[in-house]
Protein backbone atom coordinates (compact mmCIF):
# COMPACT_ATOMS: atom_id res chain seq x y z
CA UNK A 1 0.00 0.00 0.00
CA UNK A 2 1.78 3.11 -1.22
CA UNK A 3 1.59 6.58 0.24
CA UNK A 4 1.32 9.51 -2.13
CA UNK A 5 2.76 12.73 -0.75
CA UNK A 6 1.43 16.01 -2.08
CA UNK A 7 3.94 18.54 -3.22
CA UNK A 8 4.30 21.19 -0.52
CA UNK A 9 3.65 24.06 -2.95
CA UNK A 10 0.43 22.40 -4.14
CA UNK A 11 -0.69 21.74 -0.61
CA UNK A 12 0.06 25.29 0.53
CA UNK A 13 -2.66 26.59 -1.78
CA UNK A 14 -5.05 23.89 -0.57
CA UNK A 15 -4.47 24.73 3.09
CA UNK A 16 -4.84 28.44 2.45
CA UNK A 17 -8.16 27.74 0.76
CA UNK A 18 -9.49 26.07 3.90
CA UNK A 19 -7.81 28.07 6.65
CA UNK A 20 -7.18 31.76 7.08
CA UNK A 21 -5.62 33.37 10.12
CA UNK A 22 -8.81 35.38 10.61
CA UNK A 23 -10.78 32.15 10.90
CA UNK A 24 -8.32 30.64 13.36
CA UNK A 25 -8.23 33.82 15.47
CA UNK A 26 -12.05 33.80 15.54
CA UNK A 27 -11.80 30.68 17.72
CA UNK A 28 -10.11 32.66 20.50
CA UNK A 29 -12.17 35.86 20.08
CA UNK A 30 -14.55 35.02 23.00
CA UNK A 31 -11.52 35.02 25.31
CA UNK A 32 -9.87 38.25 24.14
CA UNK A 33 -10.09 39.93 27.57
CA UNK A 34 -8.33 37.04 29.27
CA UNK A 35 -5.80 36.86 26.43
CA UNK A 36 -5.13 40.60 26.86
CA UNK A 37 -4.47 39.96 30.56
CA UNK A 38 -1.99 37.21 29.66
CA UNK A 39 -0.24 39.48 27.15
CA UNK A 40 0.01 42.22 29.76
CA UNK A 41 1.61 39.77 32.18
CA UNK A 42 4.06 38.72 29.48
CA UNK A 43 5.08 42.31 28.73
CA UNK A 44 5.49 43.10 32.43
CA UNK A 45 7.57 39.95 32.96
CA UNK A 46 9.78 40.79 29.97
CA UNK A 47 10.23 44.39 31.09
CA UNK A 48 11.18 43.31 34.60
CA UNK A 49 13.60 40.71 33.21
CA UNK A 50 15.43 43.40 31.20
CA UNK A 51 16.52 45.13 34.37
CA UNK A 52 18.93 42.26 35.14
CA UNK A 53 21.61 43.01 32.49
CA UNK A 54 21.59 46.74 33.33
CA UNK A 55 22.04 45.90 37.01
CA UNK A 56 24.89 43.58 36.02
CA UNK A 57 26.57 46.37 34.03
CA UNK A 58 26.32 48.70 37.03
CA UNK A 59 27.93 46.03 39.25
CA UNK A 60 30.88 45.54 36.83
CA UNK A 61 31.43 49.19 35.84
CA UNK A 62 30.59 50.94 39.14
CA UNK A 63 30.19 48.86 42.32
CA UNK A 64 33.19 46.56 41.88
CA UNK A 65 35.75 49.13 40.61
CA UNK A 66 34.82 51.51 43.49
CA UNK A 67 34.70 48.69 46.04
CA UNK A 68 31.29 50.06 47.09
CA UNK A 69 29.79 47.20 49.15
CA UNK A 70 26.57 49.06 49.92
CA UNK A 71 25.86 49.71 46.25
CA UNK A 72 26.82 46.11 45.44
CA UNK A 73 24.31 44.77 48.01
CA UNK A 74 21.50 46.95 46.61
CA UNK A 75 22.26 45.93 43.03
CA UNK A 76 22.40 42.22 43.93
CA UNK A 77 19.14 42.56 45.89
CA UNK A 78 17.62 44.16 42.81
CA UNK A 79 18.71 41.19 40.65
CA UNK A 80 17.17 38.76 43.18
CA UNK A 81 13.91 40.75 43.22
CA UNK A 82 13.81 40.77 39.39
CA UNK A 83 14.24 36.97 39.32
CA UNK A 84 11.49 36.47 41.95
CA UNK A 85 8.97 38.74 40.20
CA UNK A 86 9.68 37.14 36.81
CA UNK A 87 9.08 33.66 38.24
CA UNK A 88 5.84 34.66 40.04
CA UNK A 89 4.37 36.44 37.03
CA UNK A 90 5.42 33.58 34.75
CA UNK A 91 3.58 31.03 36.94
CA UNK A 92 0.36 33.05 36.87
CA UNK A 93 0.66 33.54 33.15
CA UNK A 94 1.04 29.78 32.51
CA UNK A 95 -2.02 28.93 34.63
CA UNK A 96 -4.22 31.52 32.91
CA UNK A 97 -3.09 30.65 29.38
CA UNK A 98 -3.62 26.91 30.00
CA UNK A 99 -7.20 27.56 31.06
CA UNK A 100 -7.81 29.66 27.96
CA UNK A 101 -6.27 27.00 25.72
CA UNK A 102 -8.40 24.20 27.13
CA UNK A 103 -11.53 26.33 26.83
CA UNK A 104 -10.78 26.97 23.15
CA UNK A 105 -10.24 23.25 22.51
CA UNK A 106 -13.46 22.39 24.35
CA UNK A 107 -15.42 24.91 22.27
CA UNK A 108 -13.95 23.57 19.01
CA UNK A 109 -14.57 19.93 19.94
CA UNK A 110 -18.20 20.57 20.94
CA UNK A 111 -18.77 22.74 17.86
CA UNK A 112 -17.50 19.99 15.56
CA UNK A 113 -19.56 17.31 17.34
CA UNK A 114 -22.72 19.44 17.21
CA UNK A 115 -22.17 20.18 13.52
CA UNK A 116 -21.74 16.49 12.73
CA UNK A 117 -24.95 15.75 14.63
CA UNK A 118 -26.78 18.15 12.31
CA UNK A 119 -25.57 16.58 9.03
CA UNK A 120 -27.90 14.37 7.04
CA UNK A 121 -27.61 10.61 6.76
CA UNK A 122 -26.00 11.14 3.33
CA UNK A 123 -22.75 12.27 4.98
CA UNK A 124 -22.51 9.27 7.32
CA UNK A 125 -23.32 6.68 4.68
CA UNK A 126 -20.37 7.97 2.66
CA UNK A 127 -17.88 8.49 5.50
CA UNK A 128 -15.94 5.96 7.53
CA UNK A 129 -16.68 6.03 11.27
CA UNK A 130 -12.97 5.87 12.12
CA UNK A 131 -12.36 8.95 9.95
CA UNK A 132 -14.94 10.93 11.91
CA UNK A 133 -13.44 9.77 15.20
CA UNK A 134 -9.99 10.79 14.01
CA UNK A 135 -11.11 14.35 13.24
CA UNK A 136 -12.76 14.80 16.65
CA UNK A 137 -10.07 13.11 18.72
CA UNK A 138 -6.71 13.00 16.95
CA UNK A 139 -6.84 16.22 14.95
CA UNK A 140 -8.20 18.40 17.76
CA UNK A 141 -5.84 16.79 20.27
CA UNK A 142 -3.04 17.67 17.83
CA UNK A 143 -3.87 21.33 18.49
CA UNK A 144 -3.40 20.80 22.22
CA UNK A 145 0.17 22.09 22.33
CA UNK A 146 -0.66 24.98 19.96
CA UNK A 147 -3.43 26.54 22.03
CA UNK A 148 -1.84 25.87 25.42
CA UNK A 149 1.96 25.61 25.46
CA UNK A 150 2.70 27.13 22.04
CA UNK A 151 0.40 30.12 22.48
CA UNK A 152 1.96 30.78 25.88
CA UNK A 153 5.49 30.43 24.51
CA UNK A 154 4.64 32.64 21.52
CA UNK A 155 3.49 35.53 23.65
CA UNK A 156 6.31 35.15 26.14
CA UNK A 157 8.98 34.82 23.45
CA UNK A 158 7.61 37.63 21.32
CA UNK A 159 7.46 40.08 24.21
CA UNK A 160 10.94 38.99 25.34
CA UNK A 161 12.39 39.47 21.84
CA UNK A 162 10.84 42.92 21.37
CA UNK A 163 11.81 44.20 24.81
CA UNK A 164 15.32 42.74 24.61
CA UNK A 165 15.88 44.18 21.13
CA UNK A 166 14.94 47.62 22.45
CA UNK A 167 17.31 47.19 25.40
CA UNK A 168 20.16 46.14 23.08
CA UNK A 169 19.64 49.24 20.93
CA UNK A 170 19.66 51.44 24.04
CA UNK A 171 22.79 49.72 25.38
CA UNK A 172 24.90 50.18 22.22
CA UNK A 173 23.33 50.59 18.79
CA UNK A 174 26.57 49.68 17.01
CA UNK A 175 26.79 46.23 18.61
CA UNK A 176 23.03 45.78 18.09
CA UNK A 177 23.56 45.84 14.32
CA UNK A 178 25.46 42.53 14.52
CA UNK A 179 22.51 40.91 16.28
CA UNK A 180 19.85 42.22 13.89
CA UNK A 181 21.92 41.35 10.81
CA UNK A 182 21.19 37.60 11.10
CA UNK A 183 17.40 37.96 11.55
CA UNK A 184 16.24 38.04 7.87
CA UNK A 185 18.21 34.94 6.88
CA UNK A 186 16.99 32.86 9.83
CA UNK A 187 13.35 33.84 9.19
CA UNK A 188 13.59 32.79 5.53
CA UNK A 189 15.11 29.41 6.45
CA UNK A 190 12.45 28.82 9.13
CA UNK A 191 9.62 29.60 6.70
CA UNK A 192 11.01 27.22 4.07
CA UNK A 193 11.27 24.34 6.56
CA UNK A 194 7.74 25.09 7.85
CA UNK A 195 6.26 24.78 4.35
CA UNK A 196 7.89 21.38 3.88
CA UNK A 197 6.61 20.03 7.19
CA UNK A 198 3.10 21.42 6.75
CA UNK A 199 2.44 19.29 3.67
CA UNK A 200 3.81 16.19 5.39
CA UNK A 201 1.64 16.77 8.47
CA UNK A 202 -1.55 16.76 6.38
CA UNK A 203 -0.59 13.38 4.92
CA UNK A 204 0.46 12.13 8.34
CA UNK A 205 -2.95 12.93 9.87
CA UNK A 206 -4.75 11.33 6.93
CA UNK A 207 -2.74 8.12 7.46
CA UNK A 208 -3.46 8.28 11.19
CA UNK A 209 -7.17 8.39 10.29
CA UNK A 210 -6.67 5.25 8.16
CA UNK A 211 -5.21 3.53 11.23
CA UNK A 212 -8.16 4.64 13.35
CA UNK A 213 -10.54 3.22 10.74
CA UNK A 214 -8.64 -0.08 10.64
CA UNK A 215 -8.82 -0.43 14.43
CA UNK A 216 -12.50 0.54 14.59
CA UNK A 217 -13.54 -1.85 11.81
CA UNK A 218 -11.43 -4.91 12.60
CA UNK A 219 -11.24 -4.84 16.42
CA UNK A 220 -14.98 -4.52 16.98
CA UNK A 221 -17.02 -7.60 17.83
CA UNK A 222 -18.29 -7.78 14.23
CA UNK A 223 -14.76 -7.41 12.86
CA UNK A 224 -13.36 -10.17 15.06
CA UNK A 225 -16.17 -12.55 14.09
CA UNK A 226 -15.61 -11.82 10.40
CA UNK A 227 -11.83 -12.25 10.64
CA UNK A 228 -12.04 -15.51 12.61
CA UNK A 229 -14.72 -17.12 10.47
CA UNK A 230 -12.96 -16.11 7.24
CA UNK A 231 -9.47 -16.94 8.48
CA UNK A 232 -8.28 -13.45 7.55
CA UNK A 233 -6.57 -12.50 10.82
CA UNK A 234 -2.99 -12.67 9.40
CA UNK A 235 -4.04 -10.65 6.36
CA UNK A 236 -5.56 -7.92 8.55
CA UNK A 237 -2.40 -7.86 10.68
CA UNK A 238 -0.28 -7.40 7.54
CA UNK A 239 -2.57 -4.61 6.32
CA UNK A 240 -2.34 -2.88 9.71
CA UNK A 241 1.46 -3.27 9.63
CA UNK A 242 1.60 -1.54 6.24
CA UNK A 243 -0.51 1.36 7.48
CA UNK A 244 1.58 1.64 10.65
CA UNK A 245 4.79 1.50 8.62
CA UNK A 246 3.58 4.27 6.30
CA UNK A 247 2.62 6.36 9.32
CA UNK A 248 6.04 5.80 10.93
CA UNK A 249 7.80 6.99 7.75
CA UNK A 250 5.61 10.06 7.60
CA UNK A 251 6.27 10.78 11.29
CA UNK A 252 10.04 10.70 10.67
CA UNK A 253 9.78 12.89 7.57
CA UNK A 254 7.47 15.34 9.33
CA UNK A 255 9.95 15.83 12.18
CA UNK A 256 13.18 15.79 10.16
CA UNK A 257 12.33 17.52 6.86
CA UNK A 258 14.69 20.47 6.38
CA UNK A 259 16.68 19.60 9.50
CA UNK A 260 20.01 20.45 7.80
CA UNK A 261 18.70 23.87 6.84
CA UNK A 262 17.39 24.37 10.35
CA UNK A 263 20.82 23.57 11.78
CA UNK A 264 22.19 26.69 10.00
CA UNK A 265 19.99 28.79 12.27
CA UNK A 266 21.46 27.13 15.35
CA UNK A 267 24.98 27.69 14.02
CA UNK A 268 24.35 31.39 13.34
CA UNK A 269 22.91 31.94 16.81
CA UNK A 270 25.72 30.00 18.47
CA UNK A 271 28.52 32.11 16.95
CA UNK A 272 26.80 35.44 17.62
CA UNK A 273 28.46 36.00 21.07
CA UNK A 274 31.92 35.41 19.53
CA UNK A 275 31.16 37.91 16.74
CA UNK A 276 29.96 40.42 19.35
CA UNK A 277 33.24 40.13 21.27
CA UNK A 278 35.16 40.61 18.02
CA UNK A 279 33.08 43.71 17.25
CA UNK A 280 33.71 45.01 20.77
CA UNK A 281 37.44 44.51 20.29
CA UNK A 282 37.35 46.45 17.02
CA UNK A 283 35.47 49.25 18.74
CA UNK A 284 38.28 49.40 21.30
CA UNK A 285 40.48 50.71 18.49
CA UNK A 286 38.15 53.64 17.89
CA UNK A 287 37.79 56.82 19.87
CA UNK A 288 34.48 55.70 21.35
CA UNK A 289 35.04 52.15 22.70
CA UNK A 290 32.45 50.04 24.51
CA UNK A 291 33.11 49.39 28.19
CA UNK A 292 33.76 45.91 29.57
CA UNK A 293 30.47 46.15 31.45
CA UNK A 294 28.65 47.04 28.24
CA UNK A 295 30.13 44.00 26.47
CA UNK A 296 29.16 41.67 29.33
CA UNK A 297 25.66 43.16 29.50
CA UNK A 298 25.36 42.90 25.70
CA UNK A 299 26.29 39.20 25.72
CA UNK A 300 23.86 38.63 28.61
CA UNK A 301 21.10 40.36 26.67
CA UNK A 302 21.98 38.28 23.62
CA UNK A 303 21.56 35.12 25.66
CA UNK A 304 18.19 36.46 26.80
CA UNK A 305 17.34 37.25 23.18
CA UNK A 306 18.62 34.17 21.38
CA UNK A 307 16.56 31.57 23.26
CA UNK A 308 13.18 33.32 22.76
CA UNK A 309 14.15 34.24 19.17
CA UNK A 310 14.91 30.59 18.41
CA UNK A 311 11.65 29.69 20.12
CA UNK A 312 9.80 32.11 17.84
CA UNK A 313 11.31 30.48 14.77
CA UNK A 314 10.37 27.01 16.03
CA UNK A 315 6.86 28.17 16.88
CA UNK A 316 6.48 29.65 13.39
CA UNK A 317 7.64 26.35 11.90
CA UNK A 318 5.38 24.18 14.08
CA UNK A 319 2.39 26.51 13.76
CA UNK A 320 2.48 26.12 10.00
CA UNK A 321 2.25 22.37 10.58
CA UNK A 322 -0.93 22.83 12.60
CA UNK A 323 -2.59 24.49 9.59
CA UNK A 324 -2.93 20.96 8.27
CA UNK A 325 -4.95 20.03 11.37
CA UNK A 326 -7.12 23.13 11.04
CA UNK A 327 -7.65 22.28 7.35
CA UNK A 328 -9.00 18.83 8.27
CA UNK A 329 -11.23 20.18 11.06
CA UNK A 330 -12.65 23.06 9.03
CA UNK A 331 -13.21 20.68 6.13
CA UNK A 332 -15.86 18.97 8.26
CA UNK A 333 -17.18 22.23 9.73
CA UNK A 334 -17.71 23.46 6.16
CA UNK A 335 -19.90 20.49 5.26
CA UNK A 336 -23.31 21.99 4.45
CA UNK A 337 -26.15 21.20 6.82
CA UNK A 338 -28.84 19.79 4.54
CA UNK A 339 -31.48 19.16 7.19
CA UNK A 340 -32.19 22.47 8.91
CA UNK A 341 -34.88 23.76 11.22
CA UNK A 342 -36.71 26.90 10.23
CA UNK A 343 -36.01 30.02 12.33
CA UNK A 344 -39.68 29.94 13.38
CA UNK A 345 -40.63 26.23 13.23
CA UNK A 346 -44.13 24.95 13.84
CA UNK A 347 -44.42 23.26 17.22
CA UNK A 348 -47.30 20.88 17.90
CA UNK A 349 -48.18 20.02 21.48
CA UNK A 350 -48.10 16.31 22.24
CA UNK A 351 -51.76 16.41 23.32
CA UNK A 352 -52.75 17.92 19.94
CA UNK A 353 -50.96 15.35 17.78
CA UNK A 354 -53.36 13.13 15.81
CA UNK A 355 -50.94 11.14 13.62
CA UNK A 356 -52.21 11.84 10.12
CA UNK A 357 -49.53 11.41 7.44
CA UNK A 358 -49.73 12.71 3.87
CA UNK A 359 -47.26 12.24 1.03
CA UNK A 360 -47.89 14.68 -1.82
CA UNK A 361 -46.08 13.84 -5.11
CA UNK A 362 -42.85 12.97 -3.28
CA UNK A 363 -39.69 12.32 -5.31
CA UNK A 364 -36.13 11.79 -4.11
CA UNK A 365 -32.74 10.68 -5.48
CA UNK A 366 -29.62 9.99 -3.43
CA UNK A 367 -27.50 11.82 -6.00
CA UNK A 368 -28.40 14.79 -8.17
CA UNK A 369 -27.48 12.91 -11.33
CA UNK A 370 -28.72 9.55 -10.07
CA UNK A 371 -31.91 7.55 -10.68
CA UNK A 372 -34.74 8.56 -8.30
CA UNK A 373 -35.19 6.14 -5.42
CA UNK A 374 -38.84 7.19 -5.08
CA UNK A 375 -40.84 8.91 -7.81
CA UNK A 376 -44.08 10.87 -7.54
CA UNK A 377 -45.41 9.12 -4.42
CA UNK A 378 -48.81 10.35 -3.25
CA UNK A 379 -50.46 8.68 -0.27
CA UNK A 380 -52.72 9.71 2.60
CA UNK A 381 -52.52 7.73 5.85
CA UNK A 382 -55.43 8.61 8.19
CA UNK A 383 -54.70 9.03 11.88
CA UNK A 384 -54.96 5.75 13.78
CA UNK A 385 -54.77 3.54 10.69
CA UNK A 386 -52.49 0.57 10.09
CA UNK A 387 -50.65 0.82 6.78
CA UNK A 388 -48.09 -1.62 5.36
CA UNK A 389 -45.56 -0.83 2.64
CA UNK A 390 -44.22 -3.82 0.71
CA UNK A 391 -42.32 -4.48 -2.47
CA UNK A 392 -39.29 -6.26 -3.89
CA UNK A 393 -35.75 -5.35 -2.82
CA UNK A 394 -34.76 -1.93 -4.14
CA UNK A 395 -38.30 -0.73 -4.62
CA UNK A 396 -37.79 2.32 -2.37
CA UNK A 397 -39.53 1.15 0.82
CA UNK A 398 -36.70 1.97 3.22
CA UNK A 399 -35.97 5.24 1.41
CA UNK A 400 -39.57 6.24 2.03
CA UNK A 401 -38.99 5.51 5.73
CA UNK A 402 -35.88 7.74 5.71
CA UNK A 403 -37.92 10.56 4.19
CA UNK A 404 -40.71 10.18 6.75
CA UNK A 405 -38.13 10.45 9.55
CA UNK A 406 -36.52 13.42 7.73
CA UNK A 407 -33.14 11.76 7.58
CA UNK A 408 -33.20 13.18 4.05
CA UNK A 409 -35.30 15.98 2.62
CA UNK A 410 -37.50 15.33 -0.41
CA UNK A 411 -36.30 16.69 -3.76
CA UNK A 412 -39.84 17.61 -4.78
CA UNK A 413 -43.31 17.34 -3.34
CA UNK A 414 -44.06 17.40 0.39
CA UNK A 415 -44.60 15.17 3.41
CA UNK A 416 -47.06 16.44 6.01
CA UNK A 417 -47.81 15.37 9.57
CA UNK A 418 -51.20 16.57 10.78
CA UNK A 419 -51.27 18.99 7.83
CA UNK A 420 -47.86 20.55 8.62
CA UNK A 421 -45.04 20.24 6.09
CA UNK A 422 -42.27 18.15 7.58
CA UNK A 423 -39.75 20.88 6.71
CA UNK A 424 -41.74 23.42 8.73
CA UNK A 425 -42.10 21.20 11.79
CA UNK A 426 -39.74 21.69 14.73
CA UNK A 427 -37.22 18.90 15.34
CA UNK A 428 -38.64 18.36 18.82
CA UNK A 429 -42.21 17.99 17.50
CA UNK A 430 -41.05 15.54 14.83
CA UNK A 431 -39.21 13.38 17.36
CA UNK A 432 -42.33 13.29 19.53
CA UNK A 433 -44.63 12.65 16.57
CA UNK A 434 -42.74 9.77 14.93
CA UNK A 435 -41.08 6.74 16.48
CA UNK A 436 -38.82 4.65 14.25
CA UNK A 437 -37.64 1.06 14.65
CA UNK A 438 -35.17 0.31 11.85
CA UNK A 439 -34.17 -3.02 10.38
CA UNK A 440 -30.67 -2.63 11.85
CA UNK A 441 -31.16 -2.36 15.62
CA UNK A 442 -28.57 -0.22 17.40
CA UNK A 443 -27.90 -0.36 21.13
CA UNK A 444 -25.53 1.73 23.21
CA UNK A 445 -22.75 0.11 25.24
CA UNK A 446 -24.76 0.55 28.44
CA UNK A 447 -27.30 -1.28 30.60
CA UNK A 448 -30.70 -2.39 29.33
CA UNK A 449 -32.38 0.29 31.47
CA UNK A 450 -30.06 3.02 30.16
CA UNK A 451 -30.74 1.96 26.58
CA UNK A 452 -34.49 2.14 27.13
CA UNK A 453 -34.30 5.47 28.97
CA UNK A 454 -32.42 6.98 26.02
CA UNK A 455 -35.92 7.48 24.56
CA UNK A 456 -37.39 8.85 27.79
CA UNK A 457 -34.80 9.80 30.45
CA UNK A 458 -37.42 10.29 33.19
CA UNK A 459 -39.21 6.96 32.58
CA UNK A 460 -40.20 5.08 35.71
CA UNK A 461 -39.37 1.42 36.27
CA UNK A 462 -43.03 0.53 35.72
CA UNK A 463 -42.95 2.27 32.32
CA UNK A 464 -39.82 0.33 31.38
CA UNK A 465 -41.50 -2.93 32.28
CA UNK A 466 -44.69 -2.05 30.36
CA UNK A 467 -42.78 -1.17 27.16
CA UNK A 468 -40.65 -4.31 27.44
CA UNK A 469 -43.74 -6.47 27.88
CA UNK A 470 -45.31 -5.10 24.70
CA UNK A 471 -42.06 -5.85 22.88
CA UNK A 472 -42.04 -9.40 24.33
CA UNK A 473 -38.63 -8.95 25.99
CA UNK A 474 -39.48 -8.31 29.66
CA UNK A 475 -39.43 -11.96 30.78
CA UNK A 476 -36.02 -12.55 29.22
CA UNK A 477 -34.47 -9.41 30.73
CA UNK A 478 -35.99 -10.09 34.14
CA UNK A 479 -34.48 -13.60 34.13
CA UNK A 480 -30.93 -12.27 33.72
CA UNK A 481 -28.78 -12.13 36.90
CA UNK A 482 -28.56 -8.32 36.76
CA UNK A 483 -32.01 -7.79 35.22
CA UNK A 484 -32.43 -4.36 33.67
CA UNK A 485 -28.94 -3.46 34.90
CA UNK A 486 -27.40 -5.96 32.47
CA UNK A 487 -24.75 -4.44 30.21
CA UNK A 488 -25.78 -5.09 26.60
CA UNK A 489 -22.19 -4.99 25.25
CA UNK A 490 -20.83 -3.30 22.14
CA UNK A 491 -23.83 -2.78 19.84
CA UNK A 492 -25.82 -5.27 21.92
CA UNK A 493 -23.59 -8.30 21.29
CA UNK A 494 -24.67 -9.96 24.54
CA UNK A 495 -28.13 -10.37 23.01
CA UNK A 496 -29.32 -12.24 19.94
CA UNK A 497 -30.59 -10.47 16.83
CA UNK A 498 -34.21 -10.99 17.79
CA UNK A 499 -33.61 -9.84 21.36
CA UNK A 500 -31.91 -6.68 20.11
CA UNK A 501 -34.84 -5.93 17.83
CA UNK A 502 -37.25 -6.32 20.71
CA UNK A 503 -35.14 -4.04 22.95
CA UNK A 504 -35.08 -1.38 20.25
CA UNK A 505 -38.82 -1.75 19.77
CA UNK A 506 -39.35 -1.40 23.53
CA UNK A 507 -37.23 1.76 23.49
CA UNK A 508 -39.41 3.32 20.81
CA UNK A 509 -42.66 2.18 22.46
CA UNK A 510 -41.50 3.85 25.68
CA UNK A 511 -41.52 7.19 23.86
CA UNK A 512 -45.21 6.57 23.02
CA UNK A 513 -45.32 8.38 19.65
CA UNK A 514 -48.64 8.86 17.81
CA UNK A 515 -46.99 7.53 14.60
CA UNK A 516 -44.91 4.35 14.75
CA UNK A 517 -42.73 3.41 11.77
CA UNK A 518 -41.52 -0.21 11.77
CA UNK A 519 -38.87 -0.87 9.13
CA UNK A 520 -38.45 -4.67 9.08
CA UNK A 521 -38.67 -4.46 12.86
CA UNK A 522 -39.56 -8.15 13.29
CA UNK A 523 -37.26 -9.63 10.64
CA UNK A 524 -34.99 -11.33 13.20
CA UNK A 525 -37.80 -12.86 15.27
CA UNK A 526 -38.95 -16.44 15.21
CA UNK A 527 -42.51 -17.11 14.09
CA UNK A 528 -43.88 -17.67 17.61
CA UNK A 529 -42.36 -14.48 19.03
CA UNK A 530 -43.37 -12.53 15.96
CA UNK A 531 -46.99 -13.65 16.37
CA UNK A 532 -46.99 -12.67 20.04
CA UNK A 533 -45.48 -9.27 19.26
CA UNK A 534 -47.95 -8.68 16.45
CA UNK A 535 -50.81 -9.23 18.88
CA UNK A 536 -49.18 -6.88 21.39
CA UNK A 537 -48.63 -4.23 18.73
CA UNK A 538 -52.24 -4.64 17.57
CA UNK A 539 -53.43 -3.82 21.11
CA UNK A 540 -51.00 -0.92 21.28
CA UNK A 541 -51.96 0.46 17.86
CA UNK A 542 -55.43 1.53 18.89
CA UNK A 543 -55.48 5.28 18.36
CA UNK A 544 -51.97 5.18 16.93
CA UNK A 545 -50.86 5.35 13.28
CA UNK A 546 -48.80 2.30 12.35
CA UNK A 547 -46.61 2.28 9.23
CA UNK A 548 -44.95 -1.09 8.65
CA UNK A 549 -42.27 -1.67 6.03
CA UNK A 550 -42.06 -5.42 5.56
CA UNK A 551 -40.60 -8.23 3.47
CA UNK A 552 -42.36 -10.97 5.42
CA UNK A 553 -45.90 -10.55 4.17
CA UNK A 554 -47.36 -12.77 6.88
CA UNK A 555 -46.99 -9.88 9.33
CA UNK A 556 -49.14 -7.38 7.43
CA UNK A 557 -52.14 -9.39 6.20
CA UNK A 558 -54.49 -7.58 8.58
CA UNK A 559 -53.29 -4.06 7.77
CA UNK A 560 -56.01 -1.52 6.88
CA UNK A 561 -54.10 -0.64 3.72
CA UNK A 562 -51.24 -2.40 1.93
CA UNK A 563 -49.16 -0.22 -0.40
CA UNK A 564 -47.09 -2.08 -3.01
CA UNK A 565 -43.99 -0.35 -4.40
CA UNK A 566 -41.87 -1.22 -7.40
CA UNK A 567 -38.97 0.76 -8.93
CA UNK A 568 -39.68 3.72 -6.65
CA UNK A 569 -43.39 4.00 -7.48
CA UNK A 570 -46.66 2.89 -5.92
CA UNK A 571 -48.05 0.27 -8.28
CA UNK A 572 -50.85 -1.23 -6.16
CA UNK A 573 -52.73 -0.47 -2.96
CA UNK A 574 -55.64 -2.04 -1.14
CA UNK A 575 -56.44 -4.68 1.47
CA UNK A 576 -54.85 -8.11 1.43
CA UNK A 577 -57.88 -9.74 -0.18
CA UNK A 578 -58.21 -6.99 -2.79
CA UNK A 579 -54.56 -7.26 -3.81
CA UNK A 580 -54.70 -11.06 -4.00
CA UNK A 581 -57.76 -10.80 -6.26
CA UNK A 582 -55.89 -8.29 -8.42
CA UNK A 583 -53.28 -10.99 -9.12
CA UNK A 584 -50.52 -8.42 -9.69
CA UNK A 585 -47.21 -7.59 -7.98
CA UNK A 586 -48.48 -8.32 -4.46
CA UNK A 587 -49.83 -11.72 -5.49
CA UNK A 588 -46.49 -12.45 -7.13
CA UNK A 589 -44.67 -11.53 -3.91
CA UNK A 590 -46.99 -13.86 -1.97
CA UNK A 591 -46.23 -16.74 -4.29
CA UNK A 592 -42.50 -16.12 -3.94
CA UNK A 593 -42.66 -15.85 -0.16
Amino acid sequence: MSVHLQDSDDYDGLAAQHVSMRRVLALVAPYRKRIAAVMLLMVVASAIGLAGPFLLRAIIDEALPRNDIGLLVWLVAGMVLVAFLSAAIGAGQVILSSRIGQAVLHDLRVRLYAHLQSLSLRFFTGTRVGEVQSRIASDIDGLQSLVTETADELGRSLSAVVMTAIAILILDWRLALFVLFIVPGTVLISNRVARMREALTYQQQARAADMSVAVQETLSASGIILARTMGRGPHLTQRFARISGDLAKLEVKSHTAGEWQWSLIGFALAVLPAITLLAGGLLMQTGNPATIGTLVAMITLQEQLLWPFEQLLEIGRDTRKTRALFARIFEYLDKPVEITERPDPVAIRRADMRGEVELDHVSFAYREDGRPAVRDISLTIPAGSNVAIVGPTGSGKTTLGYLLARLYDVDSGAIRFDGVDLRDLSFQSLSEMLGVVSQEPYLLHASVAENLRFAKPDATEAELFAAAKIAQIHDHVASLPEGYGTLVGENGYRFSGGEKQRLVLARTILRDPPVLLLDEATSALDTRTERAMSLALARMSKGRTMITIAHRLSTIRHADLIVVMQAGRIVEQGSHDQLVALNGVYASLLRGA
